[in-house]
């Protein structure tokens, strides 16, 4: 790392303004104030902080796509406002941003790596090799012939980030990059990062919500409500764990586990962020003694709740008969029972979210068939929109789905097109806002909100049409943590009161472990398992194997007992380690 900065930003502050029709300014809202920050060039700098406190503002003020309203920003010692230089400035700092559909110009993945290059004037020869290279690194070469709208949402973040690699700029900034990619793709990409700054050189700027991730980073900066307020190592943040969390934001589960044994009087470090050395410190601590561990309780009645929704050899292709013939669902037979909580799980690109939109319907399977409360909704005699009231979906970045002058109006729509009358229409309303905690922004318009606020009126008009079944494409992908955990603990808490099945898909196991019941695992485009828990997670090197991951917290503790202690294999939860650890520890 140099001593020299690449990057300088000086006492800036920022507005965003708002103009009526003809024009005119009408308001301003001050999204960065008197923000000072110097990135040394070749450092890994993380950006922590909770949806609205100014990150992605600030990123996009390092290449210029926004200027100051005072202060200065200076990069590679040129003024970003010198509009002389925008065309260096941006060449020098590339962007990655959070959603890729707004990076991806071409209709070839391959062609898209190229945009960049070819409009820096890069000899012909080496845009070749810098396309190649950038598609190897972020493991998309064998899909670099196909259309990007093709791909998942993962998938396409990876060109995204492979198109920014091509350019070879000298500091890359990242907004959420990793936000919609499972465990293999994040560890890929954060392998990329690394290769890029620790061999290459290249500084990097990683806005981001995963803690392991801002872990990883030489410094991390958290930024509140337009500030930077905390500024040091990772070891040095995340040791201040009430702090961090009264800003909304997280710390790694191991960080966690010592905070919590702490509390409790042990004596043990709250520096630590890695899962190695919270095993061997805790091992130190217990010194080999094993766990008492419960034996498992199994259920000895079968479930006699009916089935909601099934698959008999669901099979679908994309494409056919064209040289982009792909099969995303191969058959699969699956049974889902009525009121039960399933996690769905699966690398990018596995089939998880064609399989959930067979079960409204959105897709028709090529082969097989789909069975919601024992009616196959393909058959000539079902009217396919009744079926979508029955089954309710909510999408990944469901803000999109919003469209409404006011929240109230957003809400009521799925109601009025079911023909309910006025006072039955405002009943569901009224409950379903209840239920995401949203009734104060009910005469709001759905436009001014936040994101994660956003998130929770898109449910709200899902949960209006009272559905039997609720699934939830990645609901909680690029919010802040108390965010995610608030729209969470709000489906949770809709699941218990009311008994509906609910299908969520997520990247995040330490999510799926803490809300779900049963998880159903895709690989490939076919199920891999389907079963509670403690059975699947207890897989963990065949989920290793095949992209997917485990929490932290039990990555460690299979680390743990490795070196002589053992605290169980069902280790998901800070709550369970700290349990099972407490008995060992001699105080």
């Amino acid at each position: 790392m140099s001593d020299k900065n690449i990057i300088e930003v000086e006492n800036v502050s920022f507005d965003y303004i708002s103009m009526d029709e003809d024009g005119k300014e009408t308001g301003r809202t001050q999204v960065l104030k008197n923000v000072s920050l110097t990135v040394p060039e070749g450092q890994f700098l993380a950006v922590l902080g909770h949806n609205g406190c100014g990150k992605s503002t600030l990123a996009k003020h390092l290449n210029a796509i926004l200027y100051p309203t005072e202060g200065k920003v200076t990069v590679a010692g040129m003024n970003t406002t010198d509009e002389d230089k925008i065309y260096d400035i941006r060449q020098t700092v590339g962007m990655v941003f959070q959603n890729p559909d707004n990076q991806l110009v071409a209709t070839i993945v391959e062609e898209d790596v190229a945009f960049a290059p070819e409009n820096m004037g890069v000899p012909q020869p080496e845009i070749r090799q810098r396309v190649d290279d950038a598609l190897k690194q972020v493991d998309m070469y064998e899909f670099r012939e196909h259309a990007p709208h093709q791909l998942s949402g993962g998938q396409k973040q990876r060109v995204a980030i492979a198109g920014v690699i091509a350019m070879q700029p000298r500091c890359i900034v990242m907004d959420e990059p990793t936000a919609m990619l499972d465990p293999k793709g994040r560890r890929e990409v954060m392998n990329t990062i690394h290769t890029l700054n620790r061999e290459k050189g290249i500084t990097v700027v990683l806005i981001t919500h995963y803690m392991d991730e801002a872990a990883q980073a030489d410094r991390v900066v958290v930024m509140d409500g337009g500030k930077i307020i905390m500024d040091d190592i990772p070891k040095k943040i995340f040791s201040q764990v009430r702090k961090l969390k009264s800003v909304g934001l997280d710390v790694p589960q191991v960080t966690e586990l010592c905070g919590e044994l702490r509390d409790k009087g042990v004596d043990i470090s709250t520096e630590i962020i890695h899962e190695q050395e919270c095993a061997e410190a805790l091992y130190r601590l217990t010194q080999g003694r094993n766990a008492v561990i419960p034996p498992k309780q199994e259920t000895a009645q079968p479930d006699d709740r009916p089935v909601v929704l099934r698959g008999e050899k669901l099979t679908y292709k994309y494409s056919i008969g064209t040289p982009f013939e792909k099969t995303a669902v191969d058959n699969v037979d699956i049974s889902i029972r009525q009121g039960e909580f399933v996690g769905i799980i699966g690398h990018t690109g596995s089939g998880k979210s064609t399989l959930i939109q067979h079960f409204d319907g959105l897709v028709k399977p090529t082969s097989g068939t789909v069975f919601v409360d024992g009616t196959d909704i393909w058959s000539k005699d079902v009217n396919i929109r009744d079926i979508r009231f029955k089954v309710g979906i909510v999408f990944q970045y469901s803000e999109h789905q919003l469209f409404e002058e006011t929240v109230a109006k957003d809400i009521a729509y799925g109601p009025k097109n079911m023909g309910l009358s006025d006072e039955e229409i405002d009943k569901r309303v009224k409950q379903a806002a209840e239920s995401m905690d949203i009734t104060h922004l009910l005469d709001r318009s759905p436009f001014e909100l936040s994101g994660g606020q956003q998130r929770r009126v898109a449910l709200a008009g899902v949960l209006a049409m009272d559905p039997e079944v609720l699934i939830l494409d990645e609901p909680a992908a690029g919010l802040d943590p108390k965010g995610r955990d608030k729209i969470l603990t709000q489906i949770k808490r809709y699941h218990e009161q009311y008994g509906k099945t609910i299908l969520l898909v997520s990247h995040s196991m330490e999510d799926i472990v803490k809300y779900a019941g049963k998880v159903l695992v895709m690989n490939k485009s076919r199920l891999f398992c389907y079963d509670t828990v403690d059975r699947v997670f207890g897989r963990t090197e065949e989920l290793a194997k095949i992209g997917l991951d485990v929490p932290q917290i039990t990555r460690m503790s299979h680390i743990l007992k490795t070196l002589g202690t053992d605290i169980g294999s069902d280790i998901y939860t800070t709550e369970r380690a700290a349990e099972r650890l407490l008995p060992l520890i001699s105080h």
